[in-house]
């Protein structure tokens, strides 16, 4: 999100049509579509490479060659997580400078290309880059839908703007799956994996003429919005604070993702203290930054509220916990038990249905409830996730069915709805309202990172959990126990994860305040 990303629920209150000055024009319509198909693409591309994982591991680097590694699984979906993540302030920030149009413009741009080299990509290594450009080029198109909705959308109608953005994002996340796996099922699992990145082609090349011509310049947006003025210009990017930041997360990455491969080598635990050591420096140099009178890329001052301190932690943990889940299920399916790219996107139907039933009502909920909306989430996700280990570590894998996973995955994705929502506006509601559109960065670039590390973590003990039995693997039934074992050590760390994003929903304020931020 970029600095003028607020609270989507800012104006929805309760009460009659908007009045003329807080009616969106039609061009600030069309712009959102525009915006809107963008969004679509980028959340698509998260979910849709889950399923195929396993396709992309056994031809990625080309007939009678050796299999990517399982690290490189890893790679392809948190380097796209953490590079998508890294860019969401910096491009903020530069919209905010140079005009939000044309970084959205370029951003999506990249994102089309980097596709296109995801999908030709001749070896693991070049995927994995190719994979990273297109995360870093998606948070860098991404803050300008919110900053946009929130220069062209005034008083109560900017509520439905985010609604609909909202809805865009259920959607998107719940269709990649199945049509990740139909693609395959189409054209089959020695090239049907390039297609997964190649359908973002003609979708990022429609969006980029229509961007160019609807969606307004600088000029034109004083013409558009009802509103008086448009907010400042921000004081540039912090990029010292970028490349330390950049440095200490990539730094606790590569161990997480590659310990295991390497055998926890003496230089992944001191690379792990050095990617530690760049963390503290980095919060070192923001303060000082700060005390310049400069505009740092996190603002200190934001983690003297504890409850603030305590709604990044639950950003980064609870996107560790749901993001892994799928990670887990599509390698167990395919890999494990030897189903079709089409069954594994499957066993997330139920899931992506609850997810939109949950979003749908998040927002009534959260004003009627408060906090509780998203204690129910939660606990909704935590105890499904329990259910599921449970069920791995009963069920003989030759025995298990979509079927056996169908209720926890609905009422995980029940809960995922009700927090996803509503959460970043119980965070942001912990600091003053001048402070918002800053705390909305941050929030969103935990998600990110959070969903980087725990693909990390749960990949790592999933990989060293199979390749612990190894040598006692000698058929489709002995491969199908050994995932289903490890697939239950897996998803029990997520769990973990989950109780954990449970516990700290209980830092965030009980009700959202009602004074808004100032624009």
């Amino acid at each position: 999100m970029s600095d003028h990303a607020a609270d989507p629920a800012a104006d929805t209150s309760a009460g009659t049509s908007p009045s003329p000055a807080e009616s969106a024009s039609p061009a600030a319509w069309r712009a959102l579509v525009v915006l809107l198909i963008g969004m679509f693409m980028a959340l698509l591309d998260t979910t849709i490479v889950n399923v195929a994982l396993p396709t992309i591991r056994d031809n990625v680097n080309g007939a009678g060659s050796q299999p990517a590694g399982d690290d490189i699984l890893s790679w392809v979906i948190s380097g796209y997580a953490l590079a998508f993540g890294i860019a969401l302030i910096p491009a903020g920030r530069l919209g905010d400078r140079f005009g939000h149009k044309w970084i959205f413009f370029s951003g999506l741009a990249l994102f089309t290309v980097a596709s296109l080299a995801c999908g030709l990509a001749q070896s693991d290594i070049q995927l994995v880059i190719a994979r990273v450009v297109q995360g870093l080029a998606g948070g860098i198109f991404l803050p300008a839908v919110t900053a946009f909705i929130q220069i062209l959308f005034p008083g109560r109608v900017r509520g439905k703007a985010f609604a609909i953005m909202g809805a865009v994002i259920g959607v998107s996340s719940a269709l990649g799956p199945i049509v990740g796996g139909l693609i395959i099922q189409a054209f089959g699992t020695a090239n049907g994996w390039r297609l997964v990145f190649g359908v973002n082609l003609p979708i990022g090349v429609v969006a980029l003429v229509l961007a160019i011509i609807l969606i307004p310049g600088n000029e034109r947006v004083g013409e558009i919005t009802a509103r008086t003025s448009v907010r400042g210009r921000s004081g540039g990017v912090d990029w010292i604070g970028l490349i330390l930041l950049t440095g200490g997360l990539v730094a606790i990455l590569v161990p997480l993702i590659e310990g295991q491969t390497v055998n926890w080598k003496p230089w992944t635990y001191e690379t792990l203290a050095g990617g530690a050591l760049l963390i503290v420096l980095f919060g070192i140099w923001e303060v000082f930054y700060t005390r310049r009178g400069r505009s740092p890329l996190v603002p200190p001052h934001l983690f003297s509220h504890p409850a603030f301190t305590g709604g990044t932690i639950l950003a980064l943990v609870y996107f560790a916990a749901f993001t892994s889940i799928f990670f887990t299920i599509s390698l167990l399916w395919q890999a494990g038990l030897g189903h079709t790219a089409l069954e594994s996107g499957l066993v997330s139907v139920p899931f992506a249905i609850g997810s939109i039933i949950g979003s749908s009502q998040s927002n009534r909920l959260a004003q009627r409830l408060g906090r509780t909306v998203l204690i129910i989430g939660t606990g909704l996700v935590a105890a499904s996730l329990l259910v599921i280990w449970i069920i791995l570590l009963n069920v003989d894998g030759r025995d298990l069915t979509n079927w056996d996973l169908l209720a926890p995955l609905f009422f995980a994705g029940l809960g995922n709805g009700m927090f996803i929502a509503p959460n970043a506006q119980f965070i942001v509601a912990t600091v003053d309202p001048s402070e918002a559109g800053a705390a909305s960065g941050v929030i969103a670039t935990m998600q990110r990172v959070g969903a980087a590390i725990g693909i990390a973590v749960i990949g790592s003990v999933l990989f060293t959990l199979v390749a612990n039995v190894a040598p006692s693997i000698h058929s489709q039934a002995d491969l199908g126990t050994a995932f289903t074992n490890a697939s239950a050590g897996a998803i029990g760390v997520s769990v973990i994860f989950a109780v954990v994003a449970f516990a700290l929903v209980f830092a965030l304020p009980r009700r959202l305040s009602q004074q808004r931020p100032a624009h």
